[in-house]
Formats: structure tokens, C-alpha cells, sequence
């Protein structure tokens, strides 16, 4: 029998960092792109809206992640996920666009992440209103948003085939 290896939280949350990307592209492929700019309520998010919200945030988090790595506990910005408005205008080519932007920014977090030792997961930055906070803090942070809206854009995209049906 084989041993069963050991928990390394540090392993997963990478792994499901370097998934998400994937797991976007998965999720919205199927959809012709009058369905990924559709809304279904007017309160929702459309698809192309939800991955220009996460090409953003990403945008953040590699800013904060960068800073944290590289600087003696610097601060780092505020910002609240929710309030991060959307564009004016998307057209149907801008998805592609959007998940590939996404892919890059991720690729470039996943990267710093990979580069680090355990004494630099714990390297801190100063958040004006949260205090300090630890690369692992602010990775975790990163996978549990990653993880909301993939359940969002599944709810969605589910909803948008049935109705093509």
C-alpha cells in the first residue's frame, strides 16, 4: 500500500491559483458572445463583466504581492472587490481579451508565489484598515475571491445555456 502523501496547504492553494484561469476559459467557451454580454438581471454581473472584474482584481493583487515581497512591510492599498465599478463599454471580442489578461496577471502572481521560501509566505505589508497581513494571508485571500466568483460565472453560465435550449 501506498503512504498517503501530507497535507501541504501551500501546494494547494497553488494548485487552485493556477487553475482558476483554466477553469474561466472552461466555464465560458460554449457561449456565443451575444450569451456573454447578456445580463441576465440587471443587478448581475454579465460574463465579459465578471472577467473584466477579475482581470482587475488580479491586477491588484500582483501590485500588493509585488510590494510585499520586495519592501520592508510597505503599505498597501485599500480596495474593496466590491467597488471596483465596471467599464463603460465591452464589446463581444473584448472576452478573449479579458481571459487572457487574467491568465497573464495570474501567471505572474503564481510565479512570484512559486519563487518564495516558507519565511518569505510570512513577509508582511500594512493595510490601512486590516493591519498587517502576510503573503499567505493575502494568497488565500486571492483563492476564496477566485473561488466566489467561479461559483458566480458556473450560476451564470448555467443559466445561459438553459435558456439557449
Amino acid at each position: 500500500m501506498r503512504p498517503v502523501p501530507e497535507y501541504d496547504p501551500t501546494a494547494w492553494l497553488m494548485k487552485a491559483l493556477r487553475e482558476t484561469a483554466h477553469a474561466m476559459e472552461r466555464l465560458v467557451w460554449e457561449l456565443d458572445s451575444r450569451a456573454l454580454m447578456l445580463r441576465p438581471d440587471p443587478e448581475e454581473w454579465s460574463c465579459t463583466e465578471l472577467l473584466w472584474h477579475m482581470a482587475e482584481m488580479e491586477r491588484r493583487y500582483v501590485e500588493r504581492l509585488e510590494a510585499m515581497v520586495h519592501g520592508d512591510e510597505p503599505p498597501i492599498a485599500a480596495f474593496d472587490a466590491d467597488s471596483i465599478g465596471q467599464p463603460e463599454a465591452l464589446d463581444d471580442e473584448d472576452i478573449f481579451g479579458l481571459l487572457e489578461d487574467f491568465g497573464i496577471r495570474r501567471q505572474q502572481s503564481v510565479y512570484l508565489l512559486w519563487s518564495l521560501d516558507e519565511r518569505d509566505w510570512q513577509r508582511k505589508g500594512v493595510h490601512p484598515y486590516l493591519g498587517p497581513l502576510t503573503v499567505q494571508q493575502v494568497a488565500r485571500e486571492m483563492n476564496e475571491h477566485d473561488l466566489a466568483h467561479l461559483w458566480q460565472l458556473r450560476r451564470l453560465c448555467d443559466r445561459l445555456e438553459a435558456a439557449s435550449v
